[in-house]
């Protein structure tokens, strides 16, 4: 009978909003009352410094993805928008090359491209294998709300990762491609690709061993097309002490460049990356999720002064992460020099925010353009509803 219950109350939901509208016409015309009529829903509006509009906004609640902009607040004000993440190689007495992830979020088959010109630039010519070093996180880290499931924004989180640990692949029949013109197949490609469905298929490498060997795979067959012969071998483990240093490549994208379409694309794997990162700045140590919580939340307790928050990943995957809507309106306040990195609302130009959204999650959090002034606010929704209600309720608040 519960479970009958639990799986008839979205229906009921539904229901109930659909009557509400019908008995109360102005409902269904006003969302900002619309919210203030739902029982687990806050919402705060600044002008001026000042609270306009103000419901429930001292209850925590799951965030969802709003989360990432507390994780890229604290990337930008702990590196600075023009930092530049950097992925050393060595080479040893052996001819192996090593390549020592630092956790650079944006290393994509383009970049891998620069790095590979690079090489041949300091004059490598032949490689007989390649070590891979993701020693700079903890190997058991594992994400708070991270399924198993194969969807893009379930990849794992690693160190070294080539494409945000995942794959664009396109099955017709017996034949598999990328489909990507810039990333070669790789025997984990064709491996993972025909287990899956015909059609167009994204994916992700699932687990940490699987997405260090297909960085590997990846950076040889780029090292190849750039006429450089390559041993078969691979190995993960720390690079050797007496390997010597050839090159410290620096991504072409600063941080805002990846800040921007983290937040645009909602893109986990970048968020947790950084979120990570953050524990240590400097890149000197080992870093367990553990230590990125307690980093994080010590931030935002020094920065903020919160208390009655929880952040228990950087991408808002987890429903154990709690934070108000005051205290993403404070947070706000302080992205604002970063407003230019916000995502835009599609069909009103007047609003940039970050949507967040879960099972029966629905949030919303930027800022709403009025009289030439942008102004913060903040939506948090823990019930079913319509999913278009945040963006309605975005465009009044501009109105």
């Amino acid at each position: 009978m519960a479970a009958m219950i639990a799986h008839r109350t979205p229906l009921l939901t539904l229901i109930a909003a659909l009557w509400l509208g019908l008995a109360h016409p102005a409902l269904a015309d006003d969302p900002i009352a619309q919210v203030r009529s739902l029982p687990h829903a806050s919402l705060l509006a600044r002008e001026r410094g000042q609270d306009r509009i103000a419901y429930q906004p001292e209850v925590a609640r799951i965030p969802a993805s709003t989360m990432k902009l507390l994780t890229a607040y604290a990337a930008l004000e702990t590196w600075g928008r023009d930092h530049r993440f950097h992925t050393d190689i060595f080479q040893d007495d052996s001819g192996w090359l090593w390549v020592k992830g630092s956790a650079d979020p944006y290393l994509v088959s383009e970049e891998l491209d620069r790095l590979v010109a690079a090489l041949k630039g300091q004059g490598i010519r032949q490689v007989a294998g390649i070590g891979l070093d993701d020693s700079l996180f903890d190997p058991d880290v594992e994400i708070a709300g991270r399924s198993t499931s194969n969807n893009p924004y379930d990849a794992p989180v690693t160190a070294l990762a080539a494409n945000f640990n995942t794959l664009n692949l396109i099955r017709e029949g017996e034949r598999l491609r990328s489909a990507e013109p810039q990333t070669p197949l790789t025997a984990t490609g064709e491996r993972l690709g025909r287990a899956g469905a015909a059609g167009k298929q994204r994916i992700n490498l699932r687990e940490r061993e699987i997405a260090l060997r297909y960085f590997g795979e990846l950076l040889a067959a780029k090292l190849r097309t750039a006429g450089i012969d390559v041993g078969d071998q691979q190995r993960i483990a720390p690079t050797p002490s007496r390997a010597r240093l050839v090159l410290s490549h620096a991504n072409s994208r600063t941080l805002a460049e990846m800040v921007a379409p983290m937040l645009d694309y909602s893109n986990n794997f970048i968020a947790n990356a950084l979120f990570l990162r953050l524990a240590v700045p400097d890149g000197q140590g080992r870093i367990s999720m553990v230590q990125a919580k307690r980093a994080m939340t010590d931030f935002a307790q020094r920065r903020f002064g919160w208390t009655g928050f929880k952040i228990d990943d950087g991408a808002g995957l987890s429903r154990a992460n709690r934070l108000s809507a005051r205290q993403l309106v404070d947070l706000l306040d302080a992205f604002a020099p970063y407003r230019d990195l916000m995502p835009r609302q599609g069909g009103d130009p007047h609003v940039r925010a970050k949507t967040g959204t879960l099972r029966g999650i629905s949030s919303y959090a930027g800022y709403v353009q009025r009289g030439g002034v942008w102004e913060p606010f903040a939506l948090l929704i823990e019930q079913p509803v319509d999913y278009d209600l945040r963006r309605r309720v975005a465009s009044q608040l501009a109105r």
